[in-house]
C-alpha cells in the first residue's frame, strides 16, 4: 500500500501524536493551525493509509514491578529460509519477547526481553533453546539504565 502524500500539516499531526498520544482533537487542531473537522479528516485518512498503527501508554514499569530489560544478539545454525520461519514462529508466542528485528551483518536477530529477573531470563533462553528453534548461540546484554526513549525524528526523516 503506497502511502497518502504528506504535507507539512500531516507531519505536523504525527509527529504530535507520536509524543503525545493523548491530545485532545480540538488541542491537536490548534497546534497545526486547522479547524476541528478538517483536523480531524486528516487525522483519519492518515489512520486508514495505516501510518498511525496505534495509541498506546507509556506504563512507568519501575514504579509497577521489578524486572529486567535484555537485549540478546542471536546467530542461527543454518540460514535458509524455513530456518529463520521457525526461528520466528519459536519466538512468536513467547510474550517476555517484546521486540525482535531480523539484522544484516554479523548476527540474524536481535530481540528486547523483559522478565522479572535474571533467572527468569535464563528459564526463557533454556527453554528457547530447547524447543529447537536453530539458535546456534547467542549472547546477553543486560540494560542497566534508560539513556533516552524518544519519538521518531519525523521532521528529519521526511
Amino acid at each position: 500500500m503506497r502511502s497518502p502524500a504528506l504535507d507539512d500539516r500531516d507531519i505536523a499531526i504525527l509527529s504530535i501524536l507520536s509524543r503525545e498520544g493523548r491530545i485532545t482533537k480540538a488541542e491537536l487542531a490548534r497546534r497545526v493551525n486547522l479547524s476541528p473537522t478538517p483536523c480531524w479528516e486528516r487525522l483519519k485518512r492518515l489512520e486508514n493509509a495505516g501510518l498511525i498503527r496505534g495509541y498506546r501508554a507509556e506504563i512507568a514499569l519501575t514504579r509497577l514491578a521489578p524486572h529486567v530489560v535484555i537485549f540478546v544478539t542471536i546467530e542461527l545454525d543454518s540460514h535458509k529460509s524455513e530456518d529463520f520461519q521457525r526461528f520466528e514462529r519459536a519466538i512468536a508466542t513467547l510474550d517476555e519477547i517484546t521486540d525482535c528485528w531480523s539484522l544484516g551483518g554479523g548476527f540474524d536477530y536481535l530481540l528486547k526481553v523483559t522478565t522479572p529477573d535474571i533467572a527468569a531470563y535464563q528459564v526463557l533462553m533454556d527453554g528457547l533453546l530447547e524447543r529447537r528453534a536453530g539458535v546456534k548461540r547467542y549472547f546477553t546484554y543486560i540494560v542497566t539504565k534508560n539513556v533516552k526513549d524518544a519519538p521518531l525524528p519525523l521532521q528529519i526523516l521526511l
